[in-house]
This record gives C-alpha cells, structure tokens and sequence, in this order.
C-alpha cells in the first residue's frame, strides 16, 4: 500500500518491496519494510482510528499488504491493556500494567506476526510455508496457513509443550519433531528449503513478522492515549516484539503522533538462555551462542537470535537494560500474577515479575513510573511446567 522497499537492518542496502525475500543479499541480516509515512498519514490519523476495526489491521496504512483481498486474519490484536492494581499495590506502584496477549488467537503474540507474514505470503504467491518454532510460532503459522489455504511445515524440538503440537496437527500442519533445540530445527529448514519449495518464515528471515508484531507499539501508545509509558518489560526470545515496537514508536514519530521521548526497553531471559542479558553485561554488540541452553519458558529458550543487535541497539539507545531470571522465579510468577490478577501467564510473560523486583531492588526502575508487562501468551499451553 504504502511501502517504498525494504532495507537491511545492518547494512542499509536496499531491496526492491513486493518480492519473496528472506535475508539481505549482501550481508545476510534482517531486512525492515520501510513506508511512505507522508503519504500514510494523510488517510491514517489519530481521528481516523475511530471506529476502525478492532484488530491488528486498524493500522492498514503502515501495514505491508497491497491487496485487503490478501489480508489473512483471525481478528488478532488490539488486545487489552490491564491496569494490575493488586499486583501494583504487592509492589507499591501505582501505575502498573499487563498487555495480555495471551486473548489472540491461538492464545499468543506470535498471531500478529504471522497474520502478516502468511498475508504477505499469499500476496507474493508462496505455496508451502516453513518454520522452526519453540511452539508457539508454530500454532500461529499453522492457524493462518490453513486460513489462507497454504500449506505449512514444522519443526519443533521433541519436548515442546505437548498442547503446542496438538493445536499444529489439529490445523493441518506437517509437523516433525527433531532432538536439541530451536537452532537445530532452524538448521533442518535451511537445508531442506530450496528442495522442498518452502519459504521460510523464520523470526527475523523474513520482513513482514515484525510488522504485525509492531502494532504492539501503535496499541500502547493509542491505549495510553499516545503517551508512551516510562518502561516496557518484555520477554525476549527472537525478540521480535521488542525490535517491532522500537521501529513502530520511530514511525509514530515521524507521522506526528509522539515525541522523541522513548520507554526503557528491558529485555528478560531465563537464566539456562540469557545470550543478550551476557551481550549487554559484556558491552558487545552481537551476542554469542548460548551453549546448553535450558528453560522450561519454552519461547525464550533461543541460544541465538538473528536479530540480536537490534534488541542491544533498542536497549541501549533506550536507556533501558537486560535482566535473566530463574525457572524457580518465573514459575512462582505465574501463580501469583494468576492469583492477584487472573491472569494465567506464559512463563515467558511470568519472567517479567521477578525482573521487574530485581529492578526495583536495584534503583534501576522507580516505583512511580508506569510500567508495562507483557504477557506473550497462555499459560495453559504450558501445563507440563507446572505438573
């Protein structure tokens, strides 16, 4: 609709827009879809969202389908921003928030990404869809594969949670299960691609996940009636979420919406896959494999991130920081979030409570700014780390 091109995060090179592409032809990092915001904002304006869809799709203009035709959607997004009073009082904050996104369909964040990846898929003309995933990746692509009549194959690790199998097959996915971990899963689709006809869907291998995972950001700031909050506490596996909002708040500001003023960006690992809380203590700005990595918190058990830099770049720039916490930590998390606020967490969006005290216990955060958890999914995917 709007896109001018795409262009590599690193690198800056320029790729033509409307064109199944994977990684940069010349140094092999993500590639970041980029928009004509002028024209954009002529129709998309804070007056114009109202009384638009209730979904993800609000923000058409800065979103990369060209034909609405395309548009593969299960009414993802546009999901509650909850004021966690209970929770806030336990800690002494007044201004406290949990964006749940398990209430997406198939009952996790990665439905915004993969509304636009499978949209954009169907657009370009791709048949079969590949994806490695930690679970819950892999539900989401298999739901809107089978909504836009694709065809789609998984590789998951073999003790993914066993609810993020079954939803998979029950959607008709081709679904193997490999030994080790989401990496080796990502190696199997590499050398099987080109073979098979798949295109690869992978977090950050291709443009057009971070799309739909950005309108994160255009929903907090219209919920927080376009003032953003002073922290965001986000769980980080690919750390696509993290990376979609940072570029939303950029294009926000460029259409007028914001000022330059940034939340701090904190990411949050388990301690057994922490590779860009090391990054970031170590001042580096790529993040090395994490060996051995081990979590029950399934989505953040990703020892190496494609899009690393820009989860340390967004850090950084952002003032905000890295904290790892325990299995321990996480799941007691997800029963006393559950208990104070009647939300049954995701560990991964569980692991936000505890980072959240760490900073408190250490100044880094204060108990009068307003802060934001998210919590990427259901926990009831996840009923083996609680048996």
């Amino acid at each position: 609709m709007n896109v001018t091109h795409l262009e590599c995060a690193a690198c800056q090179l320029r790729h033509e827009a409307q064109r199944l592409l994977n990684l940069c032809r010349e140094c092999g990092k993500p590639l970041l879809v980029r928009y004509d915001l002028k024209n954009a904002g002529s129709t998309l304006t804070k007056q114009s969202l109202v009384g638009r869809r209730a979904d993800l799709w609000r923000y058409r203009e800065v979103l990369p389908v060209d034909d609405d035709a395309n548009i593969v959607s299960l009414g993802e997004g546009w999901t509650p921003l909850l004021h966690a009073e209970h929770l806030g009082n336990e800690l002494g904050i007044g201004r406290l928030y949990i964006k749940d996104e398990s209430q997406n369909p198939t009952q996790s964040f990665k439905a915004r990404g993969m509304s636009a990846a499978v949209s954009m898929a169907k657009e370009l003309g791709a048949q079969k869809l590949a994806v490695p995933s930690a679970g819950n990746a892999a539900g989401a692509l298999a739901a809107y594969a089978a909504r836009a009549g694709l065809e789609c194959f998984i590789f998951m690790p073999d003790d993914t949670p066993r609810a993020n199998v079954i939803e998979c097959e029950q959607t008709g996915a081709h679904v193997t299960l490999m030994p080790g971990l989401i990496t080796d899963c990502g190696a199997e689709v590499a050398r099987r691609k080109e073979a098979e006809g798949w295109f690869d869907v992978s977090t950050l291998k291709e443009p057009y996940r971070v799309e739909g995972k950005k309108t994160l950001g255009y929903e907090l700031a219209e919920q927080f009636n376009w003032e953003l909050p002073d922290v965001i506490i986000y769980p980080t596996g690919g750390g696509t979420g993290l990376i979609g909002m940072w570029k939303a708040f950029d294009e926000m500001e460029q259409l007028g919406w914001i000022d330059s003023k940034r939340p701090g960006m904190v990411t949050v690992q388990a301690s057994g896959c922490a590779p860009i809380v090391r990054a970031f203590d170590q001042g580096k700005r790529f993040a090395d494999e994490f060996l051995n990595a081990e979590t029950v918190a399934s989505g953040l058990r990703v020892p190496k991130a494609i899009g690393d830099f820009l989860i340390l770049d967004a850090i950084r720039a952002s003032k905000g920081t890295a904290v790892s916490v325990s299995d321990e930590e996480l799941l007691a998390a997800t029963r006393e979030i559950g208990a104070l606020e009647g939300v049954f967490c995701a560990p991964e969006g569980a692991a936000c409570l505890p980072a959240l005290r760490k900073l408190l216990d250490t100044g880094t955060v204060s108990r009068d700014e307003r802060i934001v958890l998210f919590n990427t999914g259901a926990g009831v995917k996840y009923l083996e780390s609680f048996s």
